[in-house]
């Protein structure tokens, strides 16, 4: 069994046990590095280091007990066996109270060792993939939230550090899921405004009997039940930034009533004559091309042109199949944390698997697969059918199957482009279609 570079820092002062514990992990193939003393150990020790702490708990000079304070001062995640002898026991499980991974009595079997030793490996190795992870992902979002880093993305940073400290209107575009609200509250918390209230309004889920209280606020006895003056969501946003997610779905004679408010940065409460001023930046999102739609009659054009000084565009996932690792790992990391799960391994084949996909639903259709997939309920290449028993070999020529589907599928069938979104020689290609009996001809428009 291989613990890749994850090693033991072994400690015990009994030159004979120290030799036979050495012997065990050799023969278990796990790199062991022995101290007689916890001071010699204390060095190899460190926040980010792959090891794991075995230390007998009786040692001259600093005790066991000693080591797992010290071990805990420097990294509090790095798991410490204590090794007991009989009257120890008590002391051991105040330990792990303490924070002791494990602890083991003696004498012991070599095997109840290395099982003991290998889930504290297990342990140590997802402890230090967490934090990598996270250390690549900090790095890959600039600290604005926006995960990526392709070329489509590197152009919304661009825009968004060129826009954020303005008071322009923005216009964001994009499909569904394709991370508009992320950009607007990037917008919002890169300018002058990021002290004020961020309020964000889904307009296709506001109905129209409410619009005008909700968004203008009311004065006492606008209606039935308004005891009280109450500020609307625009009123909330003085100062901030005003979010209007699905502008598209507002119906038309709600639009006027809105493009005036956005023309005077004046509103009017339900049940009162009093202007009201507000000052506030508008950022809207849409999913339609709203300048076709307002061609067609179904959205106000002076609308339109009043909300779109500047347009910031989102790419589909599909056009920046490069970020899908990056996104991938960003929602297991954050799933993880969320439901209390280990983070599951991830191969460069699910990878390949997940680069492949379509993603209609775009960034938030793959966070949705990174929970699943976290809670084991899913298992992404789980749509390859292949036979129970089927051998290695054969799963992996069925994947590479879906792969190739998938890649002629996209390119109407020119091996060419194929070939160069896989990543293979033109050849390698031809002999692999040959081989699974794929016909070209299949994927081309008549």
């Amino acid at each position: 069994m291989s613990h890749d570079s994850i090693h033991i820092i072994y400690v015990e002062d009994d030159d004979a046990v120290r030799a036979a514990g050495r012997q065990t992990f050799a023969l278990a193939d796990i790199e062991v590095r022995d101290f007689a003393r916890a001071e010699a150990a204390i060095a190899e020790l460190g926040m980010d280091r792959p090891v794991v702490l075995v230390t007998d708990v009786r040692l001259p000079g600093l005790d066991g007990i000693g080591l797992l304070r010290r071990a805990q001062e420097i990294d509090p995640d790095l798991p410490v066996i204590l090794v007991t002898g009989h009257g120890d026991v008590t002391m051991a499980v105040e330990a792990m109270r303490a924070g002791a991974y494990d602890f083991i009595e003696k004498p012991f079997a070599p095997e109840h060792l290395l099982e003991v030793v290998g889930r504290a490996i297990d342990k140590r190795r997802l402890v230090l993939e967490n934090r990598a992870l996270r250390a690549q992902l900090e790095r890959a979002d600039g600290g604005d939230g926006l995960i990526g880093n392709s070329a489509a993305m590197a152009g919304v940073r661009r825009l968004i550090a060129e826009l954020a400290d303005t008071d322009v209107d923005v216009l964001i575009e994009g499909e569904t899921g394709t991370g508009k609200e992320c950009v607007a509250r990037a917008l919002h918390a890169g300018g002058r405004r990021r002290g004020g209230n961020f309020v964000a309004i889904n307009c296709a889920a506001l109905p129209e009997s409410v619009f005008e209280s909700e968004m203008f606020g009311v004065e006492p006895g606008a209606y039935t039940g308004a005891s009280r003056s109450r500020a609307g969501k625009i009123e909330h946003a003085d100062g901030g930034t005003l979010f209007l997610d699905e502008i598209e779905g507002m119906a038309l004679p709600l639009q006027a009533k809105l493009l005036r408010v956005l023309q005077e940065r004046v509103l009017e409460r339900l049940g009162s004559n009093r202007l009201v001023a507000v000052d506030c930046r508008v950022v809207a999102a849409t999913k339609l091309d709203l300048k076709a739609e307002a061609a067609a009659g179904r959205f106000r054009a002076d609308l339109y042109w009043r909300l779109n000084v500047v347009s910031i565009p989102l790419a589909p996932l599909r056009a920046r199949r490069e970020d899908i690792p990056l996104l991938f790992n960003a929602f297991c990391l954050q799933a993880a944390e969320r439901f209390r799960r280990a983070l599951p391994e991830r191969s460069p084949a699910l990878f390949e698997w997940l680069m492949a996909q379509e993603w209609p639903g775009n960034v938030r259709e793959l966070q949705h697969a990174a929970d699943r997939f976290v809670l084991g309920v899913w298992r992404p290449g789980a749509e390859v059918a292949v036979e129970p028993g089927t051998g290695m070999a054969q799963r992996v020529a069925a994947f590479e199957q879906v792969l190739i589907d998938n890649a002629l599928r996209e390119c109407g069938g020119d091996v060419g482009v194929a070939a160069e979104r896989l990543q293979l020689p033109r050849k390698t290609l031809y002999d692999k279609i040959a081989r699974f009996g794929i016909a070209i001809g299949a994927y081309r428009a008549p």
